[in-house]
């Protein structure tokens, strides 16, 4: 059973922690701005503004920040400032049995992923591919808010994850399955392979979306993940958006799907709006769902939050 850590309420503290790459300290000043104009404290963690080349500090400084916000009691929920590259550097130097003691939301997408999937298999916490610091702009759609909040402060069960109006899920392999999520980023799933954080798909519903790689690219990652077995092991498909993904060589994200990942048979969903869109469906890694790709649904099983005093 997953450990649901306790909801989000209004005046709880936010700590911020950049887990990954650095980003602009007048971009990171507006964003804790918009939370605290939201309703929340906000805890800053020490180096938060490091910079360290493609890296905001050392693997050691960004693991001690994510370590001194689960250790503080007054945090309630941590947010990365955004993704990037280099969270898998801080994954040896994080302290598991403390974080399992101390079940915290953590939110955030892209690098940040293989984060999210390794706190839910070391601790069996459920953490939640959703915003992340930079998202909190004025600018941020109303179904990016609706989503995150639907997840981290609501008990509503069973519950459906849905995309905004006018964007359909599409069904590629019909079937009905129930299990728990895992997944994100492909980049950062395949950048787990090998090594003691590898993404573990046995029986889990795997989701995967990327930005920004040409698709021959994709096909690469997508490839290593089926010669890994991680498309044999898990029980069913949701396919994320390939934002900004060029075609390579006169194939496309949808021919790689129908060419790769349809003939295994395995329920399919494609089209889900999440992490790298426009719009974010926020998405409990860890949590159960049921993936019924004969109705185009994907249906939250539970609560992926407790109560405070639970």
């Amino acid at each position: 059973m997953a450990t649901r850590p306790p909801t989000l309420l209004q005046g709880d503290t936010v700590g911020v922690v950049s887990l990954a790459s650095p980003y602009p300290a007048e971009k990171i000043n507006q964003a804790i701005a918009n939370l605290q104009n939201s309703g929340f404290n906000v805890a800053v963690g020490n180096y938060v503004y490091a910079q360290n080349g493609f890296l905001a500090g050392s693997d050691q400084q960004r693991a001690s920040d994510l370590m001194s916000m689960f250790m503080d009691p007054s945090v309630k929920m941590i947010l990365s400032v955004r993704g990037g590259t280099g969270s898998l550097g801080i994954l040896p130097f994080l302290d598991y049995p403390i974080i399992a003691s101390n079940p915290k939301i953590v939110s955030g997408y892209s690098d940040i992923s293989i984060v999210l999937n390794v706190l839910y298999q070391f601790t069996g916490m459920i953490t939640f591919l959703g915003l992340m610091l930079e998202d909190f702009l004025p600018s941020t759609p109303p179904y990016n808010y609706t989503s995150f909040y639907s997840a981290v402060s609501t008990f509503t069960s069973p519950r459906q994850i849905v995309n905004p109006p006018n964007i359909p899920l599409i069904s590629l392999v019909s079937g009905n399955v129930t299990g728990r999520i895992v997944g994100g980023n492909l980049t950062s799933i395949v950048d787990s392979l090998g090594t003691p954080f590898e993404i573990d798909t046995r029986g889990k519903i795997l989701l995967l979306e990327e930005k920004t790689e040409p698709i021959n690219t994709v096909y690469r990652y997508l490839n290593h993940l089926k010669s890994a077995g991680k498309f044999r092991d898990c029980i069913g498909i949701i396919l994320g958006e390939c934002t900004y993904c060029a075609e390579a060589y006169g194939k496309s994200w949808d021919d790689i799907i129908n060419e790769m990942l349809v003939p295994l048979g395995k329920p399919l969903i494609k089209n889900l709006t999440t992490s790298h869109g426009i719009y974010k469906a926020t998405i409990p890694i860890g949590a159960t769902v049921n993936l019924d790709t004969i109705n185009n649904r994907i249906t939250l099983l539970e609560p992926a939050v407790s109560w405070p005093s639970e």
